[in-house]
């Protein structure tokens, strides 16, 4: 926490995200607004295939490390929010289940859409995340990779 009462929960782990944990978590008494966005597997690919789950691969303190400098972004666009989030699934990811949930508050409910928009885009462009897409007769990796880009630049 700084001196604001500002703080972070940043985490990549293989166990599943709870996104009500980390709205209760962002509560705070002088927010008004929490923004919460989960990114969940779901069925349709750019492989055409029915997809039944994904599986993700990173190194954990690579993309913990991009997901914080996400956050300070943030922070400088939107000096007003206070608390966030920014968790990130690994290994199996059931079709439905949360792959990433992002949770921002801020006293107003603009500054808390704009900052958690910016962070889920940039996670996506910014954080070295691997996918591969497993239905019932096989696997492959995603398609829709792109280069790795700074987080000042997303």
């Amino acid at each position: 926490m700084d001196a604001k009462g500002n703080v972070d929960w940043v985490e990549v782990a293989e166990t599943p995200l709870e996104a009500d944990l980390l709205e209760q978590w962002a509560t705070r008494p002088e927010c008004g607004a929490i923004v919460t966005f989960c990114g969940t597997t779901r069925r349709s690919s750019s492989t055409g295939h029915d997809v039944t789950e994904l599986e993700y691969e990173t190194s954990v303190e690579l993309a913990e490390g991009r997901m914080r400098e996400v956050i300070a972004v943030a922070r400088e666009r939107w000096p007003d929010i206070v608390a966030v989030a920014i968790h990130h699934r690994i290994g199996r990811v059931l079709l439905g289940q949360p792959a990433v949930v992002i949770v921002v508050s801020s006293p107003h409910r603009r500054e808390a859409f704009e900052a958690a928009q910016y962070c889920i885009d940039t996670v996506k462009k910014g954080v070295p995340m691997w996918k591969r897409e497993v239905w019932p007769t096989g696997s492959a990796w995603s398609q829709e990779a792109h280069d790795i880009v700074s987080v000042h630049d997303a």
